[in-house]
């Protein structure tokens, strides 16, 4: 080591120089005293010079030993300080071993600890079971013992009929259990399945529907025009009316004639007959009947136009044309609003591509649903249900007994006995039932809803009754003494056959059997 550019030595190697330096000033001294002043200077010189040379060389030499020795030093120094480092990292390395193993054993433990922890949770849930059946085992056994006295005070035929009734009702229990089961077992698999079915119908269909009433208004050009449609004594009116079998109302209305007729070919002929009047202008009784007669035969033939478009449409063959033609005359008519030939169609259309999802014939399917409602177009003229109307012409005109079944089922006037018949029932419920398809009066409504509500409250063991969902859903609540959790099921179902059997109501209502038990406490 240097300071200032000067070896630093150590404090016995600063003696030692010393001390020789010292000796070598009192030998010289020595000298000088002896030889005295005289002849002695230069011999004096001489020896100072030798003992300065002496003393750099005495000089030279400590410092090189020194050197030496401080090199020995610091070398030792490094060896200790780098053994004393290796062992410093050995036990380091040590120490980090074993932190990890204390680590990981700590992590064992942990997990130990919450797998007892789990076990210990598993085995109170278990004793509380145990405790459970226990106790229900001995509630069971002390109902044993009170029905064991019971029976012992019971004479065999009083025996027989308690062990009937017991019989009964635990079959009865397990009868509505068994029922709720299969329910919905049934509906797990069949709900999937149908609400796929009328989807895909309702997404690869859609039509458009026109809303006709039983009258007609023609604009006239003004109002001094409904002199000459009355004619001279009432005569050109009486002679429209006769022709057509169409009543003209011509009243205060401003410029407008109201036609007023249940059949709507011949509200349709009148029309077309009236506007072509107006138009020539020349009105009396010979030129009503020629104009009459035209407008017939015009609206004749756009009934069978229409009738052949929607069978061509449908991919239909060999219908009768007298069929074709009356399919024709729904294009004039509605019910609830509906356009008749427009929803025939949509039906067909649905009932086909429901048939096609079960593997059934499609074009027998569109068929049907074609013809399902046929009979309105003439059952103003023939007495009886459009529904056995429709039947008897399909059977008139060579459709097939499954096409005339499925027309004659498709409200209910007969059992559905085919897939067929409950598919176009299917089917003309989804095109009638949608919000706005139909229009209601709100008294038949209000009836409908307070009828539903009385006859559940009719049935034993009923508290309160309420028809809700516009009537599409009614939730029936029981006296939970009176009817168990079992017999609610089986409520359920008889409410609904009841409704089905006593009422007319359009879609289907859902019956809901409500039982509640309350249990309350005040905190004081």
């Amino acid at each position: 080591m240097r300071a200032g550019g000067y070896p630093v030595l150590s404090t016995p190697v600063v003696l030692a120089i010393g001390l020789v330096a010292l000796v070598a000033g009192v030998i010289v001294g020595w000298v000088i005293s002896k030889r005295g002043p005289a002849g002695g200077d230069g011999e004096a010189r001489e020896l100072l010079e030798a003992a300065r040379a002496e003393a750099e060389t005495t000089k030279r030499d400590a410092e090189l030993e020194a050197k030496d020795l401080l090199f020995k030093m610091k070398s030792e120094a490094e060896r200790e300080a780098k053994e004393r480092l290796e062992a410093l990292k050995s036990e380091r390395k040590s120490l980090v071993e074993r932190k990890q193993g204390i680590e990981s054993e700590q992590r064992k433990l942990e997990s130990r600890a919450k797998d007892l922890e789990k076990k210990a949770g598993e085995l109170e849930k278990r004793e509380k079971a145990a405790e459970a059946n226990s106790a229900r085992s001995r509630e069971m056994v002390q109902k044993a013992e009170r029905r064991i006295e019971e029976l012992a005070k019971l004479t065999p035929e009083q025996a027989k009929e308690m062990l009937i009734e017991q019989v009964k009702a635990d079959a009865q229990a397990a009868a509505a259990a068994e029922v709720k089961r299969i329910e919905d077992e049934t509906e797990r698999t069949a709900r999937e399945r149908a609400t796929n079915i009328i989807a895909m119908a309702i997404q690869r269909h859609a039509s458009e529907y026109v809303g006709e009433r039983t009258v007609a208004v023609v604009q006239l050009p003004s109002d001094d025009l409904k002199g000459r449609i009355i004619g001279r004594e009432g005569r050109n009116i009486r002679a429209l009316e006769a022709a057509t079998g169409v009543d003209l109302i011509v009243d205060d209305t401003p410029e407008a004639v109201i036609l007023s007729c249940f059949n709507p070919v011949r509200r349709e002929v009148a029309r077309l007959t009236l506007t072509r009047l107006l138009t020539d202008g020349r009105i009396h009784p010979s030129r009503i009947e020629e104009v009459v007669k035209r407008a017939t035969d015009e609206v004749e033939a756009i009934c069978k136009e229409a009738g052949e478009q929607a069978v061509f449409d449908l991919g239909l063959h060999r219908v009768h044309p007298e069929l074709v033609r009356l399919l024709g005359q729904l294009k004039f008519r509605s019910s609830y609003a509906q356009n008749l030939l427009a929803h025939s169609v949509e039906v067909a259309y649905i009932a086909g591509i429901m048939a096609s999802e079960l593997g059934l014939g499609v074009k027998q399917a569109r068929r049907a649903g074609l013809l399902h409602d046929i009979g309105k177009a003439i059952d103003h003229e023939v007495e009886g249900t459009h529904a056995t109307i429709g039947a008897n012409i399909a059977k008139k005109y060579g459709e097939s007994p499954k096409v005339q079944h499925a027309i004659a089922a498709h409200h209910g006037d007969v059992e559905p006995q085919s897939v067929l018949a409950h598919i176009v029932d299917a089917a003309n419920q989804l095109s009638s039932r949608r919000p706005g398809a139909r229009r209601q009066k709100l008294h038949s409504f209000v009836q409908r809803l307070d009828d539903i509500e009385k006859l559940c409250k009719n049935y034993a063991g009923v508290e309160r009754a309420y028809a809700i969902q516009a009537g599409r859903e009614v939730r029936v609540i029981v006296q939970k003494d009176d009817v168990s959790d079992e017999m609610a099921v089986l409520m359920s179902k008889d409410l609904a056959r009841q409704i089905e059997d006593q009422m007319t109501y359009p879609g289907q209502i859902k019956v809901c059997v409500i039982r509640e038990t309350r249990a309350s406490d005040l905190a004081r």
